[in-house]
């Protein structure tokens, strides 16, 4: 018997294998989120959370934050770039929560859970989230209005201007359409 043949390659561990930025960040922030229900008074198992529970992880977020958000009674409050220092609570950015429950909601999924009843999906959440959006958006003199759709007019619509391109027939014949085979 060779011994050279008796060796058992093994396989690559998880840890090995070099995870993108994403993956780090959402493996960090499931571990966070997990350390949170462990904790919480009583201890949370991860099949009874929702969405109430994901909105007081979110809040007990703000205290790690560090965007000034102003309030209603601050003098800075609504002008885009403040001229100075104010007592104002630091909080969460919006978009960071938001990013922190895409995240989170991938994650779920991955570890096994039910599309559809992932407690970072839920209406809370959302609610939650356009909450803290428009909130710091007055804060900050910004507002975010959704964008009107188009109406639909009567007139005719404009000719098309590549028309000339897909229809054109190549040198062999062909027309550009068929030579792309989607």
């Amino acid at each position: 018997m060779d011994s050279q043949n008796d060796t058992v390659e093994a396989a690559p561990s998880p840890s090995s294998t070099t995870l993108s930025r994403y993956e780090n960040q959402k493996r960090r922030d499931w571990n966070t989120f997990g350390h949170y229900i462990t904790n919480h008074t009583p201890p949370l198992a991860l099949a009874c959370c929702n969405g109430a529970h994901v909105v007081e992880f979110l809040r007990y977020l703000d205290q790690f934050g560090k965007t000034k958000i102003h309030s209603n009674l601050c003098p800075f409050f609504g002008h885009p770039s403040p001229s100075g220092p104010c007592s104002c609570p630091l909080r969460q950015a919006w978009g960071s929560l938001d990013a922190l429950v895409g995240r989170l909601r991938a994650a779920y999924e991955e570890h096994g859970g039910n599309a559809e009843f992932n407690p970072f999906g839920a209406r809370p959440v959302r609610l939650y989230l356009r909450e803290v959006r428009d909130l710091q958006a007055k804060a900050r003199g910004i507002s975010y209005q959704k964008k009107k759709k188009r109406k639909l007019s009567l007139s005719p619509p404009p000719p098309r201007q590549h028309a000339a391109v897909f229809g054109a027939a190549s040198s062999n014949g062909e027309s550009t359409i068929s030579q792309l085979k989607l």
